[in-house]
């Protein structure tokens, strides 16, 4: 299993600039393409979706009030998935995949462990270290100095 890389080549928040859709990187029923996050999400929910919402929201929404509001509703009411289809929603907007199979909303209230997982995995796939939340994203960001080029020592004729 590969880690996801720390350097990127664009900005994160711009990742698809042509207005058109496209796929999501991966199907709603890949959950075992990674065994961590599947088995994360199976267990506690609250932590990766806390995590998807914290980037969605580009940090205005920290991991821990997230995971704490999704927390709630889904333990009190069982309308987690209720909650979870809006950053889904926000998601598509940034990053522009098909809402697909079937709307958001249906997607959560049906599959919601999947979605979730497939929503982790994309935004693994666009450069994002899930680990990091939103604010360490950034400053790895920032920090991603592209290498100079290679310029051979001494002259030639």
């Amino acid at each position: 299993m590969s880690s996801p890389s720390h350097h990127y080549q664009q900005p994160l928040q711009q990742s698809v600039l042509d207005g058109h859709n496209s796929a999501w990187s991966t199907d709603l029923f890949d959950c075992f393409s990674d065994i961590p996050s599947c088995c994360l999400t199976y267990w506690c929910p609250c932590i990766t979706f806390g995590m998807i919402a914290e980037i969605a929201d580009q940090g205005a929404t920290s991991c821990e009030t997230a995971g704490a509001i999704y927390f709630l509703p889904s333990s009190l009411l069982g309308w987690g998935s209720l909650f979870s289809c809006i950053y889904r929603t926000k998601m598509r907007k940034l990053y522009n995949p098909n809402e697909s199979p079937c709307e958001d909303c249906l997607v959560h209230c049906c599959c919601e462990p999947c979605a979730l997982c497939q929503e982790y995995r994309e935004l693994q796939t666009r450069g994002f270290d899930m680990s990091l939340g939103w604010r360490g994203n950034m400053e790895n960001q920032k920090s991603a100095v592209p290498m100079p080029p290679v310029i051979e020592s001494g002259m030639k004729r």
